[in-house]
């Protein structure tokens, strides 16, 4: 496919990042929805009763799903995120005030 666009992405991997984005924009929504009505709350008309923690899950999901996509096009490496989760972990724990970090053997600490 030829690439023809300003910064050097293909239509393809431009699309993937995009739809990252916007799985993340829905990612900041849920934990929004969650600091003003906590976890077990669920909007009034939502007839399966999904809580906010249920929709924040299902989000995270989506960005998931959009991660292995951009693996498939050579943008992210998954292989290497746990070894930057843990990086990440032990730059974080000074800036932590109400959470301690106990281990670092992977990202689900």
């Amino acid at each position: 496919m030829s690439n023809n666009s300003f910064n050097g992405l293909t239509a393809e991997e431009d699309e993937l990042l995009t739809l990252l984005a916007e799985e993340c924009a829905e990612v900041i929504q849920a934990v929004a929805k969650i600091q003003r009505h906590g976890l077990v709350s669920y909007h009034p008309d939502d007839p399966e009763h999904v809580s906010n923690a249920g929709h924040l899950h299902r989000e995270l999901g989506d960005v998931r799903a959009a991660m292995v996509l951009l693996s498939r096009v050579g943008i992210l490496h998954l292989e290497t995120l746990p070894m930057l989760a843990k990086s990440k972990l032990q730059r974080l724990q000074p800036y932590l005030h109400h959470h301690q970090i106990r281990g670092f053997q992977g990202t689900e600490d």
